[in-house]
This record gives C-alpha cells, structure tokens and sequence, in this order.
C-alpha cells in the first residue's frame, strides 16, 4: 500500500473522528460540520469499502460504546509523566536543595486523583430505574423549555424526569446528565458529580505543579550556571550574546525529556485549566453540560418570527439557587438531602 493511499485513509478516518466528535458534543448540523462531513464523503470514493468499514467499526467502537481504551491512555500518560518526574526532576530538585514538601506535592495530589478517578468511574451516575423513577420525577421541575413533562424514554420506556438524559454508551437515562465522560468510562449525573469535580480539579493542580516544579528547575540550571551573562559564535564564526532561543535549544539538548514533558504538562493545564473554569462556572450556575449546550441550541434556534425581547425571555434557568446553594448541591444532591429525611 503506497504513501497516498495511507494519507488518504488516515485523513477520512480523522476527518470522520471529528464529525462524530461534533455530534457527540451536542452540536447540530452547523458549517464546520457539513463541511467536514462532505470531504470524508469525497474522500470515500477513493478509499477501498473494505477499510471504509473497518474505520466505521473502530470509530463506532470509540464513540458510541463504553470502552476503556481512554482509561488505558488516560494511566499511560500519568505514569509517563510521573515517571519522568521522578527519573530526572525530582533527582535534580533534591540536588538543589529544593524543599520536600514541594517536590511531595505532585505525588500527594496524584493520590487524590487516583481516589477521585476511582468513585467516579465505579460510582452510580443516578441511573434511573422503574423502583426509583417515581422518587427522582418529584426532586426538580420541569421548565417546558429544554424538560418537558410526558416525554417517554423509547429505549428505557420511562417518562424522563426534570434534567435527566439517556446515555447512548451506557443504554440508560441518568438523572441530572451532565456528560459520558470516556476518560472515566461512566456517565457523569447527579450522584458522582462531585467525585469528577475534584477528579478535574487535582488533576489540573497536578500539571500545575509538575510545569512550576520542572520550570523552576530549568531556570535555576541557567542562573546557576551563569549562562545569561556568556555568549556563543555561530555557524558563520560571530559572536552573539546568550538569548532565550539559544537557552532553549541549550536545554532541550540537554535535558529533552524534561523539556518534552514541561511543554506537554503546560499544554495540559491550559487545557485543562479552561475546563475547569467552565465546570465550576456550571457549579455556580447550577447547570450541567447538557443544559448549557440546549439552552444555545434554543436561543440559536428559537422562532425567527418572535421579537427580540421574547427571544431574550424563551429560556430561564429556573434551578438556580444561588451561588452557595448551587455549589452545595454538587455535593450534596437534593436526591441525597431527600433520602436522609425518610
């Protein structure tokens, strides 16, 4: 199989990943979509059946079922990361007199990661079931926007309580659905909402902390070394003073892993970091992942004939209690606060 042939399957097949990832997340028909969705189909003319099926199998496997795959990647990273920081970083801190506590701190979070990791992906969601359906109908209202009462569930053949969805990875409908979560294998819901909020939180702090500890060391090598105050002849046989390109190709030369490691680790908190900050500003909104890309969907696709302050007034989050109260029930669900009174 020649090199175009390789191209032209791995640009479907990523191409294909990212139309179902956009769906995935709740998204309708949009440009990015249909776009992306007509150069796989151009792309599919070209590329043979037989491994247009065996693309659509992987793909639907990773998808639309529960796998572990991205638990498995999930332990890999981690350990290659720690690995790394143990091998060489922290070695070197110690060295350098760094204090413990610090250098202890990246593994002290890694064990409240690893905990939260755990009961979040073995806890119950909040399936909803036909001994506890009736309970779950009476703990939120229905807005008649986004939850409106009698709508039956075709697979669970329940009526769907206020702020419930059906899972299609895991075939059940989860009260208070934020999102299936593939990094923990299980759907986040109103009963381990709280074990993926610090799941989410211990594990930004911990690529924080590995990028502060692993750029703090770097830097002390060139203080310590006195390299900001030399110089160094290029190719062409000038003279040129130290500068921040020159430092970096120095230290990439010399340490590679660790710098490998910190721009991944500093990738990582940015990114995760943004996730965070949406997560807790859903916490204090008292929304879940699922309510918020609705609610657009509505304001997106509300009635183009209505006037704007109509359209302004067309949904209200009407479970919001506050900024307090909101966060509490993170913690402590009102399912939770309801069975405690019984």
């Amino acid at each position: 199989m020649d090199f175009l042939t390789l191209f032209l399957i791995y640009s479907w097949f990523v191409l294909s990943a990212m139309a179902l990832l956009c769906l995935c997340a709740g998204r309708r028909e949009s440009f990015l979509i249909r776009s992306v969705s007509a150069v796989s189909q151009a792309l599919s003319f070209v590329i043979p059946a037989q491994l247009q099926r065996v693309a659509q199998r992987v793909l639907h496997r990773l998808f639309h079922t529960r796998s572990c795959l991205f638990v498995v990647l999930h332990v890999v990273l981690q350990a290659a990361v720690y690995t790394e920081y143990t091998w060489e970083v922290f070695v070197y801190c110690w060295e350098l007199q760094f204090h413990l506590l610090i250098l202890l701190l990246p593994y002290l979070l890694l064990a409240g990661n690893v905990g939260c990791f755990i009961l979040c992906s073995r806890a119950n969601p909040g399936i909803i079931t036909k001994s506890n359906h009736a309970s779950l109908v009476k703990i939120y209202a229905y807005d008649g926007v986004l939850f409106q009462k009698g709508i039956v569930c075709p697979t669970c053949d329940l009526e769907k309580p206020a702020r419930s969805k059906h899972c299609s990875f895991c075939g059940t409908c989860v009260h208070r659905f934020d999102h299936h979560c593939v990094w923990v294998n299980n759907c986040i819901g109103a009963s381990n909402a709280k074990y993926f909020f610090l799941y989410l939180f211990t594990l930004t702090a911990m690529a924080a902390t590995t990028a502060v500890i692993s750029a703090a060391f770097l830097i002390q090598v060139v203080l310590l070394s006195g390299m900001m105050h030399g110089s160094y002849i290029d190719d062409q046989g000038q003279e040129h003073a130290v500068d921040i390109l020159f430092l970096i190709q120095h230290l990439f030369l010399t340490f590679p892993w660790i710098v490998f490691m910190l721009g991944f680790v500093i990738l990582l908190t940015l990114v995760l970091g943004a996730y965070s900050c949406f997560n807790l500003y859903l916490a204090l909104t008292n929304q879940t992942s699922n309510e918020w890309y609705k609610s657009r969907r509505h304001r997106c696709c509300h009635h183009p004939t209505l006037q704007p302050h109509d359209r302004q007034a067309g949904y209200k989050n009407i479970y919001s209690k506050g900024v307090w109260r909101n966060l509490m029930e993170i913690f402590k669900p009102p399912a939770v606060l309801e069975s405690k009174k019984k």
